[in-house]
């Protein structure tokens, strides 16, 4: 059953060419704009994600640093009480003074608070300052200025003493809107705390300084305390418990962490050790790739409609001629010599296949012959000579020229124009495949001269050249090429200075020319591969791409001077690569079919 509705289902695209187009150029054209978008979108999210986390870490720390100035600027309050001489006096008058000096003690440290109330600004709602001995508590705000007996420690300078700390910020449960800042104060000879002073402050003091990192509605931003507790969100939901508990288990001061559905990004501020906390939705980042893959359906769907439109067109355009034909060629009789195998196809290519397999066996040897080895060479030597200067080395040395314009004097510029002319000129005006070396050492120089420009800073470029082997025959565009790749593949990835050296040696039957750099190397199985399908060259060259390979390289020398002639590559990961070109001295003598060394 199954096999039959398969069968049902191929059977018109089997029996028509004119629907196998249709069907061809409708996948050809869908599948890659899925796939276009469907990557668009996602590398605009992860753009976005790279986006949002940088801007959002330095805008932490940056408010992070402001809070932490605001925080430093309460403390400097609390210390001009801790340094007022009306405390001392007063703590001194304590231990058998008399009670008018005690009394005028008092009034000096209300006089103090006072002081420091009215000129904080309005964000502090109120003063306390409490004496452990003789148990007296200070109080001063807008509706009060009393001065009290505690029976016992007030709440907050209870937990001041019994965990023994210097300061602590409080807030009230379920009230958001100020907090408490206490600092201890401290017996100078040996640290016994006396008691504490507290600054009543309102939170809304901060949110001028939160306001610089909180982005929309959805956004979270907060302050926490150590125990993990959100003490101030001036707007949004809540976080969830396990946010908060793993926020609290953070060791570091700044940083981010992600969760299924949100980003978050923490920020310890000084000097009081509270935790700054934004929280972004991961919402916020696709919004961005949803909008890009909703652009790419509504793209994707016209470029469908119109391929379906064009595959029609084309498949009558171009079925219709064959059709004819094959309808012609049902009554053509050809003498049969040997018996016909059966064709496979049951369309209107089957039909052709059959009746013209007499015509195509008899010319069959004549493709494999030199017309298409030579067609293929010259197909890839135009492809080669088209594509070497490959755009982004063009767009990048434009790029330059612009910049050295506005930046070096006119010769600096017009030497880096003249050098992209030539090589221009050396790739396009002689069409001869050989070239001396001296011009293809020249071509290459050129190249290195713009490249030394580009990286002034970093690239260290040498030459040493045996000048008698200059008038030796070698394959246009074959050292450039090889640098080139030197770039792309070794150096670019290399951080630190980037050393490239060319040397050429004469020996009485060969040219060796070495090209040699300190970039990254080539990892062992790809030098193992690289080295076998080199060692296997069969002088024929490739014609895919739009760059030129080493492997075309290598088999155009081969071509013109035969297998003893070629490179070898040598490389050690993250040391270098050594390439090693080939070629025949015309001035040694004759040459000899002999193995080269590939040291």
């Amino acid at each position: 059953m199954f096999s039959k509705l398969m069968r049902t289902l191929s059977d018109p695209f089997r029996r028509s060419i004119r629907n196998k187009l249709i069907f061809t150029m409708i996948i050809l054209s869908v599948i890659p704009i899925v796939a276009v978008t469907a990557l668009a979108a996602e590398n605009n999210r992860k753009s976005m994600e790279t986006e949002v986390i940088s801007t959002n870490l330095s805008n932490m720390k940056w408010t992070g640093i402001y809070l932490g100035e605001q925080f430093a600027q309460l403390n400097n309050l609390v210390y001009t009480v801790l340094i007022s001489p009306h405390l001392s006096e007063y703590l001194s008058s304590i231990e058998g003074s008399l009670l008018y000096n005690q009394f005028a003690a008092q009034k000096n440290i209300m006089d103090t608070l006072s002081n420091l109330f009215y000129s904080a600004g309005n964000h502090v709602i109120g003063v306390e300052l409490f004496l452990k001995e003789p148990s007296k508590l200070f109080t001063i705000s807008s509706n009060q200025y009393d001065l009290e007996s505690s029976t016992g420690i007030p709440s907050p300078y209870k937990e001041l003493f019994e965990e023994n700390k210097d300061f602590i910020i409080q807030t009230k449960s379920g009230d958001q809107s100020e907090f408490q800042l206490i600092r201890s104060i401290n017996r100078f000879e040996n640290r016994e705390k006396l008691g504490g002073i507290s600054l009543k402050i309102r939170w809304s003091m901060l949110d001028q300084t939160l306001n610089l990192i909180g982005r929309g509605e959805e956004h979270k931003v907060l302050i926490a305390g150590d125990d993990g507790s959100v003490l101030y969100q001036p707007f949004g939901e809540k976080p969830s418990q396990e946010i908060m508990d793993q926020i609290k288990r953070t060791k570091e001061d700044q940083g981010y962490f992600r969760s299924p559905e949100e980003y978050v990004f923490y920020n310890t501020i000084d000097p009081v050790g509270l935790k700054l906390v934004t929280i972004i939705p991961t919402s916020f980042i696709n919004k961005s790739a949803q909008s890009t893959m909703h652009f790419g359906i509504i793209v994707g769907a016209i470029s469908i409609v119109i391929s379906i439109l064009i595959a029609i067109l084309l498949a009558w355009r171009t079925a219709t001629p064959i059709v004819t034909l094959a309808r012609s060629m049902q009554g053509l009789g050809i003498i049969k010599e040997t018996e016909l195998p059966q064709s496979n196809r049951v369309d209107e290519i089957g039909l052709l296949e059959t009746k013209l397999y007499n015509m195509s066996y008899r010319i069959r040897e004549h493709i494999k012959t030199e017309y298409s080895i030579n067609l293929e060479k010259k197909t890839a030597e135009l492809k080669a000579l088209q594509a070497q200067i490959n755009p982004h080395f063009l767009q990048n040395t434009l790029q330059m020229i612009g910049s050295m314009l506005f930046t070096k004097k006119p010769v600096e510029s017009y030497e880096i124009i003249r050098s992209l002319s030539d090589m221009f000129r050396y790739v396009i005006r002689d069409p001869n495949d050989l070239a001396s070396l001296k011009a293809e050492i020249e071509h290459l120089n050129n190249y290195m001269l713009i490249q030394s420009q580009r990286f002034s800073s970093k690239l260290s470029y040498t030459t040493e050249i045996d000048e008698s082997a200059m008038a030796c025959s070698i394959p246009k565009l074959t050292l450039q090429p090889i640098v080139e790749n030197a770039f792309f593949h070794g150096l670019e990835n290399k951080p630190g200075n980037w050393e490239l050296s060319v040397s050429v040696i004469c020996e009485p039957a060969a040219v060796r020319i070495r090209i040699q750099d300190n970039g990254v190397g080539i990892r062992e199985d790809k030098l193992a591969d690289l080295k076998r399908r080199l060692d296997h060259q069969n002088g024929q060259v490739w014609t895919h791409g739009n760059r030129i390979g080493i492997q075309n390289v290598a088999s155009r020398i081969r071509m013109h001077f035969g297998s003893a002639y070629g490179i070898a590559i040598e490389s050690t990961l993250g040391a270098g690569t050594k390439v090693t070109v080939t070629i025949p001295n015309e001035s040694g003598g004759e040459l000899h079919d002999k193995s080269i060394d590939r040291g």
